[in-house]
């Protein structure tokens, strides 16, 4: 199988307008991915699909990542009048990094499934933010298997895949008002839904019980 690296440099030559940049992984599985504009993502996914070299026919998985604003500490250089003279010193700055959601792809060729080609090649878009600009393209028409990944993405994160022939949810009921693999995601108060509830779940119950003015 290609590298990552070579696999960009194909997209670049095929797509030269196409905004694709290559996220390096430190780990030891150095499993690289491919981070792709939004804008760019179904003219670079059906590449890769139709490409006779990649043939990367078969998504296998899609998953949803919420990456919550995050607060940047930075030492910066600045020019201060100390004792009446001009110097550089060094500061301790804070600034806030805008969160985002992401839609992870990761592909494989059963065309090409004979050659023992190795896989996944890993596809990533991003979202504006987490708040009002969480809109990205479907990839369904590429990869057909990403319909219910994607429908599982929308319910529990909140992705608003445009163009999806059926986005809707498919885990939680359709009053559902919130999504619960987010990281701020709070657990409700109201334990009805419980069949069963044990130990801490049960307690809480008890409380919120109390809490109403009910009694057993």
């Amino acid at each position: 199988m290609k590298s990552t690296e070579e696999i960009l440099a194909m997209i670049q030559a095929a797509l030269p307008a196409a905004h694709v940049e290559l996220v390096l992984n430190p780990s030891p599985s150095a499993q690289h991915s491919l981070r792709v504009a939004p804008a760019d993502a179904f003219a670079v996914a059906s590449f890769l699909r139709e490409s006779v070299e990649l043939a990367l026919d078969y998504c296998s998985n899609v998953t949803g990542v919420d990456w919550p604003d995050k607060e940047i500490t930075e030492k910066v250089k600045v020019t201060q009048l100390v004792d009446g003279e001009e110097k550089v010193v060094e500061e301790t700055v804070k600034r806030i990094e805008p969160g985002c959601l992401e839609a992870v792809y990761h592909l494989y060729s059963m065309r090409r499934a004979h050659e023992a080609i190795a896989g996944p090649v890993v596809l990533r878009m991003r979202t504006v933010n987490r708040t009002d600009q969480v809109q990205l393209p479907s990839l369904t028409f590429v990869w057909r298997a990403a319909e219910f990944q994607e429908r599982e993405i929308f319910d529990l994160f909140g992705i608003v895949f445009t163009g999806h022939p059926d986005l809707r949810r498919i885990l939680m009921w359709d009053e559902f008002e919130d999504h619960p693999m987010r990281r701020d995601y709070v657990d409700p108060d109201d334990y009805e839904y419980e069949p069963t509830p044990h130990d801490e779940v049960l307690k809480r119950a008890e409380a919120q019980s109390k809490s109403a003015g009910v009694t057993a």
